[in-house]
């Protein structure tokens, strides 16, 4: 996994997440002053490569909760 190759939206995404800790698509749209869209496709590449998990959000059931998968060391650069 350490070849991943990432889009920078990505990048910014999992980097946020690693500091942030659990955070939900609103947090990171926030966060990270992206375009929800592209936020979205950003989730998408990092839950498709295996580097975030979603979790379920005990605070508003309505939205999900990603976080970065820590048994994984990656290499974002």
């Amino acid at each position: 996994m350490d070849d991943v190759n990432l889009p920078p939206s990505s990048r910014k995404i999992l980097l946020l997440l690693e500091d942030g800790g659990a955070l939900t698509h609103k947090e990171l749209v926030r966060l990270s002053s992206l375009a929800p869209r592209t936020v979205r496709y950003a989730l998408k590449r990092l839950k498709d490569n295996d580097m975030i998990v979603e979790k379920f959000n005990f605070r508003d059931a309505r939205q999900i909760l990603y976080e970065y998968k820590e048994s994984q060391m990656v290499s974002v650069q």
